[in-house]
């Protein structure tokens, strides 16, 4: 159900949405899906346990592989890493003990990967 308040208001016209209850719905009282970045074929959510420096890191995948691996250049700036920071990785095909951080999970899509059953796997005793 819609009302408009504030017709003659010097900012416009403004909806406010008022829910099954009668109370208007606010940001915080709204569940909504948040889109999350899944892993596709070949690609694996891992852990950070410890930098090496520059831009290599140990990361233990769903796979229960700890590998070493690094950020791509066309990454580096934008991907800022710490330890127990959740990452989607991409193994190099060659070899399943290195890989390449492709992605960095905020914290509301690590909650929706809880939710979804992927991080199960992954030890939380580090």
């Amino acid at each position: 159900m819609f009302f408009r308040i504030g017709m003659d208001d010097k900012f416009g016209d403004f909806e406010e949405v008022i829910d099954d209850n009668g109370l208007p719905q606010t940001q915080e009282n709204v569940e909504g899906s948040v889109r999350v970045r899944l892993p596709k074929k070949g690609e694996v959510i891992g852990v950070i346990l410890q930098r090496y420096g520059g831009n290599r890191m140990e990361v233990i995948g769903t796979d229960r592989v700890s590998r070493n691996c690094r950020v791509p250049g066309r990454f580096k700036k934008s991907l800022w890493l710490r330890p127990k920071d959740t990452v989607l990785v991409e193994p190099w095909p060659d070899d399943n003990s290195k890989g390449d951080i492709i992605h960095k999970y905020s914290g509301s899509a690590i909650n929706q990967l809880r939710k979804r059953g992927l991080l199960d796997s992954i030890p939380n005793d580090f």
